[in-house]
């Protein structure tokens, strides 16, 4: 028998407050959660809804480095950005807070010290880098290095950001500093470690035996880490930014970001309502934990433990997360701003919030990644929105206020097919709330617009356009049911497009109904007058995406721009100028060009180098035609030694440009030079 909970507690993961929240953090974490926290209150449930921004750890303080300014000044600026956006899609969180609060320092400090007081953490010196030039132990970020896994040149300390793979410091190849880039040395330090092998048994046992209705890409992850055995970890780390560690002679040492962040659950609670300790430490209350795949071990493993370890907490019941959403075709990153930001489509696409919202849950990545294209939200915006929902609305209101003045007509007898329709709609209300309440959003919403198709399907097959020429009073009966419909589609739509629900109800000139109303045929009483009809929903133009498409390869090509500044070379050793002196660089014209024989990459040029005609075998047959170089003036070395290559002596150099891509670009007079000038 399923436990009866008495209230609801919602977390969504803190967002980073080191940059605005992005269409991936959206599918992933904060709309499914909005639409779970609606729909409970929709059902009069006692819910609170908390979240708030991470505002410590180090993606903060490496912003503040770049753009010269304190960490503080940089978690205000994100904060407002994010919580501005968030209230301007509708996330309904009952309290938007921060880690830099008063009440989370305090909180979170005290967290620290019963465990510590307690001997629940364990003391460890080890070795760490540091930074001898910055004068600082490096946090994991800190740290840049080759991904021994992919290869990626820019890969954290921490993680790979291109091929996803978890890391540590000692596994980077060629590890050097963010902060100076000088190479970093190790150096003894001493933290305090939470034991998570002491937990291990009590992890197996509440997740493996008693969660396995836990959607499976969670439960796998956390198997997987059961099975490879725990290792206690750091609560701690050297760092200037952060709340301090409560203990004495912990100077220069903060709380690490993990330990601190999910602390922030509890604080913000506390600011929120004097009755916290119901939500935190009651038994009847139902905890779930909305989060991306990246957070799955902090919420399911050290969290968790965490909470045990202190002992007055419940724990979560479920944690629903979800994969990760790619933007056409490539993985969103905040580092290289490939990503549709919230604060953005809000300002480019006004009045459009549930388009969005319903692209996202419509193409949710809940059991596996998936990807956001611009063409695949016009085609759900103007197929689904626009075709379906907005037509069968607005038909049922246009057609009320042309036939009957906007005075809602009483129902006749209704037809067989009258009957099943209704009964068709108000079959969905259950399998729309298993879907929610089992974290199946995706599936729901399929749900809510099967309402909406079944009213479309409705009106076209009774097309009261024709009836009301020969039989006017059926044509009652079948807008008194389009009208009902259309009533129920605002209820079963309002957890997922919140804005059009409400514009519904507006039109129909109707207060906003609870769940329990869902269903029924009496929602809209005969002789009530309806409102103004407008559109619900506006075809969304190709240019429009154009837009949005050329902003992506704009972002693109800056990037790849950027990786062409990031793999120039360093500068060789220096030479003395006598040296450079006995170089000889003369203009020279190309008089013919020939493949070399058995070979792909060799041409046999002839050159007038001024001074005489002579060849030279040049390695750029897979850059140039043979055809193309003829008549060009290039730039030769002239008194390079003599080398046989393929039967040939090939006397002096063509000189080259490789640009990042690897082209070979020739290096030539910008105008008609004649042949021996000397180049220096």
């Amino acid at each position: 028998m399923a436990k009866e909970f008495k209230r609801y507690l919602i977390t969504s993961a803190l967002p980073y407050a080191n940059g605005p929240v992005h269409i991936g953090h959206l599918a992933g974490v904060y709309i499914p959660s909005d639409i779970y926290a609606r729909y409970l209150r929709l059902r009069g449930r006692d819910v609170l809804w908390v979240c708030g921004s991470d505002e410590h750890g180090v993606p903060i303080t490496i912003k503040a480095r770049k753009e010269g300014l304190t960490p503080q000044q940089i978690v205000d600026r994100y904060h407002e950005i994010i919580r501005k956006s968030f209230e301007g899609l509708g996330i309904s969180f009952d309290i938007y807070s921060r880690t830099t609060s008063a009440t989370h320092a305090e909180t979170a400090s005290a967290f620290f010290r019963k465990l510590y007081d307690e001997g629940k953490f364990i003391e460890r010196t080890s070795m760490q880098f540091f930074d001898e030039e910055a004068g600082t132990f490096l946090a994991d970020r800190y740290i840049v290095g080759t991904c021994p896994r992919c290869g990626n040149e820019r890969a954290y300390g921490d993680q790979c950001e291109q091929c996803g793979s978890t890391l540590s410091p000692d596994e980077l190849i060629a590890p050097h500093s963010a902060v100076s880039g000088s190479v970093p040395v190790k150096r003894e330090t001493k933290h305090w470690y939470l034991p998570l092998d002491e937990y291990e048994e009590f992890l197996r046992q509440w997740i493996l035996e008693g969660h396995k209705e836990w959607k499976s890409n969670v439960y796998g992850q956390c198997k997987s880490w059961l099975d490879g055995g725990l290792q206690p970890r750091a609560v701690s780390r050297d760092l200037d930014w952060g709340i301090p560690v409560p203990v004495e002679g912990a100077e220069g040492k903060v709380l690490y970001v993990w330990f601190d962040a999910p602390i922030g659950y509890i604080s913000a609670t506390k600011d929120l309502t004097p009755d916290w300790e119901l939500y935190w430490k009651s038994g009847d209350t139902k905890m779930v934990h909305f989060i991306g795949k990246d957070n799955i071990v902090f919420h399911c493993i050290v969290f968790p433990s965490m909470l045990r370890a202190h002992g007055d907490y419940i724990l979560p019941e479920n944690v629903p997360a979800n994969e990760f959403l790619n933007l056409e075709g490539d993985k969103i990153s905040t580092s290289r701003n490939w990503a549709v930001w919230l604060h953005e489509y809000l300002e480019e696409f006004p009045g459009k919030e549930d388009v969005l919202r319903y692209v996202l849950t419509a193409n949710a990545p809940e059991t596996k990644d998936n990807d956001f294209t611009w063409k695949d939200f016009q085609a759900r915006n103007n197929n689904e929105l626009v075709a379906v929902l907005g037509n069968f609305v607005n038909r049922a209101l246009v057609l009320t206020k042309k036939y009957y003045d906007g005075e809602v007509p009483a129902c006749g007898r209704m037809n067989d097919y009258d009957r099943a329709t209704v009964a068709e709609m108000a079959a969905v209300k259950g399998s729309l709330e298993n879907n929610i309440e089992n974290y199946h959003f995706r599936e729901a919403l399929k749900d809510a617009m099967t309402i909406a198709r079944i009213g479309n399907k409705y009106l076209a097959d009774t097309e009261p356009w024709k009836a009301v020429k020969t039989d006017p009073e059926r044509v009652k009966t079948i807008l008194y049911t389009a009208l009902q419909i259309t009533a129920n589609t605002a209820i079963a739509i309002e957890p997922f497009m919140p804005f059009s629900a409400a514009k519904i109800m507006r039109m129909l000139s109707l207060d906003r109904f609870g769940w329990e109303r869902l269903g029924g045929l009496d929602l809209v009483p005969a002789g009530h007058r309806i409102g103004e009809p407008e559109l619900l929903f506006e075809k969304i133009e190709d240019d429009v995406i154009r837009r949005q498409l050329d902003k992506l390869a704009a972002t693109k090509a800056a990037n790849e721009a950027a990786e062409t500044v990031q793999q120039i070379e360093a500068q060789k050793e220096s030479v003395s100028f006598d040296d450079f002196q006995k170089m000889d660089i003369r203009v020279s014209t190309i008089l013919s060009a020939e493949k070399v024989a058995k070979t792909k990459k060799l041409l046999k040029l002839v050159v007038d180098t001024g001074i005489d005609r002579r060849e030279i075998v040049s390695g750029i047959a897979e850059h140039f035609t043979p055809e193309e170089l003829i008549g060009r003036q290039v730039l030769v070395l002239v008194n390079l030694e003599p080398r046989e290559l393929k039967g040939t002596l090939s006397r002096g150099m063509i000189l080259m440009a490789e640009d990042a891509a690897g082209k070979l670009r020739l290096l030539e007079p910008n105008e008609k030079t004649c042949n021996g000038a000397i180049v220096g």
